[in-house]
Parts: C-alpha cells; sequence; structure tokens
C-alpha cells in the first residue's frame, strides 16, 4: 500500500536530488563549508568535552534481537601477551577482533539506509545495493561531519524527564525550543534533539529502552520521535545532518496525522533530502551542561568510520564547548 498523497507531497517540497550536481552523493552534508566550521569554533569557551557514544558492548548492548543481524559487539582475543618473535622477555602483543551490527550503537544510518519506490538518494537504482554493499551512496562518501552542533531540549520544553511514546517532534516543538532555550539553528548545523529516552539505558534498563511504552489506541509499543512537522523545519534550516536519542529515530508506531505509514520519514529524509539521521546518541550529560551554562551549541566532530560501501557507521561523537 503505498504512502499518503500528504508523504509523498512532502517528500517532493524537500527534494534535494542534484541539488549540489547530478554525481552529489554527500546530500545535505554539503551544507558543511569551511566558513560554518570556521564559526563552529567560536562555540568552543571552556574547552569541556562530551561523548555522545553509548558503550559498545554485547552484555548490556542496546540491540534486542528484534532486527535481523543487528547484533551487540562480540568481542574477541586473538592474541594475548603473544611474543612476536617467540621470545616472551622482549615485546609481546594482545589483539582482538569485533563482529558487530554497524548501527548496533550509536550510529549515523547512510544515505544507502532507506530505499523508496526502488530508489536511493538522488535517483538511483536500489539494487546499486548488493551483498557487497552500497555501490553509491556508501558511508565513506560523507569524509568528515565537523560542524556547529545544537541540542534542542524536546523533553524539557514539554517539562518532563522523558518524552511520552508517540509523541511526534513537531515543527513547532522545534522552533519553540529554539526561542525557550535562546539558540538559533543554522544552515550547515548537526541537530541533536533529545526525547529523553536514553536514560533508560544509561540505568541498565535496556528492556524498557529498546522496547518502548504502551500508546493508548495503537497496536504496538510506542517510541517518542521526529514527526513530519520537524521534516519540514529541517529542510527550511539546511541543516546537515540530525540525531536522537531513540532506536527508532522517527516516533513510533507512526506519526498519528498519518495512521499507517511505517517509517515515512527514514524515506523522506535519507531518500528525498539526502539528509543523514542518526540514532542512540547519548545527551544526558551534554543536556545538564547545557542547563547550567545555558549554551546550546557547541564544535561537534562526529565523522562515521570509513566502511566502504557502509549502509551505516558507529560513531563517537564528541561534543567541545
Amino acid at each position: 500500500m503505498p504512502y499518503p498523497q500528504e508523504i509523498i507531497d512532502l517528500g517532493e517540497k524537500v527534494k534535494n536530488w542534484g541539488r549540489w550536481g547530478e554525481d552529489d552523493e554527500r546530500g545535505t552534508v554539503n551544507f558543511v563549508t569551511d566558513q560554518v566550521v570556521k564559526e563552529a569554533m567560536k562555540c568552543v569557551k571552556t574547552g569541556k568535552r562530551f561523548s555522545l557514544a553509548f558503550p559498545l558492548q554485547h552484555q548490556g548492548g542496546l540491540q534486542l534481537g528484534s532486527m535481523p543481524g543487528r547484533i551487540n559487539p562480540l568481542r574477541t582475543m586473538v592474541q594475548l601477551n603473544t611474543p612476536v618473535m617467540g621470545d616472551p622477555s622482549q615485546f609481546c602483543t594482545s589483539d582482538d577482533v569485533v563482529t558487530m551490527g554497524l548501527q548496533a550503537a550509536t550510529h549515523w544510518d547512510g544515505l544507502c539506509h532507506a530505499s523508496w519506490n526502488g530508489k536511493i538518494y538522488g535517483g538511483r537504482d536500489a539494487e546499486t545495493i548488493t551483498y557487497d554493499g552500497a555501490s553509491v551512496c556508501g558511508i565513506e562518501k560523507i569524509e568528515t561531519l565537523t560542524s556547529r552542533g545544537v541540542l534542542l531540549d524536546i523533553a524539557s520544553l514539554h517539562g518532563v524527564e522523558e518524552l511520552p511514546g508517540g509523541h511526534a517532534i513537531s515543527y513547532e516543538d522545534c522552533e519553540n525550543a529554539e526561542k525557550e532555550q535562546g539558540v538559533e539553528v543554522r544552515s550547515g548545523d548537526i541537530l541533536l534533539l533529545r526525547t529523553g529516552m536514553m536514560a533508560k539505558a544509561r540505568s541498565g534498563d535496556i528492556l524498557s529502552y529498546g522496547s518502548g511504552s504502551p500508546v493508548e489506541g495503537a497496536p504496538m509499543p510506542g517510541f517518542p520521535g521526529v514527526g513530519l512537522g520537524a521534516v519540514e523545519f529541517f529542510h527550511e534550516r539546511e541543516i546537515a545532518a540530525v540525531a536522537t536519542d531513540t532506536i527508532t529515530f522517527e516516533v513510533m508506531p507512526w506519526d498519528p496525522s498519518v495512521p499507517g505509514a511505517i517509517l515515512p520519514i527514514h524515506c523522506i529524509n535519507l531518500v528525498m533530502m539526502g539528509l543523514t539521521q542518526g540514532q542512540n546518541w547519548d545527551l544526558e550529560e551534554l543536556a545538564k551542561d547545557c542547563n547550567q551554562d545555558d549554551q546550546w551549541d557547541f564544535l561537534l566532530e562526529a565523522s562515521p568510520q570509513p566502511f566502504v560501501g557502509g549502509i551505516g557507521s558507529p560513531v563517537n561523537p564528541v561534543a567541545i564547548k
């Protein structure tokens, strides 16, 4: 069943195909210019640093097995204090290997992560993605992603520690958070949206974090997240990328305004707009500090690992204030 016309129309409205040339594979990351990065440097006032990554671990990892293959990191030792030349009195080494889903914890989705009507970003055929990976729009095409970051605390805007399941973050939510916090989202920014859900995972309640909460009248548990209105905000402000502190990114089970539409925002953002999006970001400590000093912007280094043909990538984002 096709998406409702409202979603199709929104996709066309924010469509960026060809905006940066027919060969473009980076999408809105192109908004990060040298001048944008120079301006972002001005946000650094104290040198305080915050990692926004959830630990990469098997026990206590974020994945509950709901998506095939998206497994928590499996780390194994392959050398343990092994003499390189056979002499234990000289250099010995320990090494390990890891198997994991590239989107198992804090990560970016590549533009090739979603397809819609057989197409990925730029109108390329979805068949360009094979079991060898993505031949176009792989995560490595982003190269670097360092810019001004802005945190909008949507949970605090609504006076709660955590937004309820099914709360669709709207255009008005983003705009009101800007006004409340005294910050403006600008072209080339990396936008971070706090729902408060990550506090559950930080406390060790991975089950609640990963399975959501009941939503009245809905057939499945819900998550707060990005709604359709916020997509227009992203497009209007020309953000480079956006990340949330949830496992679904967008509101679930669906935006209440379009019942029955499954994960439409992934399609609009990644396929039509070319907007890189991230999930499972830990925004708790950063939000506390921003509340204390009332500074909601910072230099953000969040470059993905350059997995050639990768559909996504783990990331250890570092906010510097």
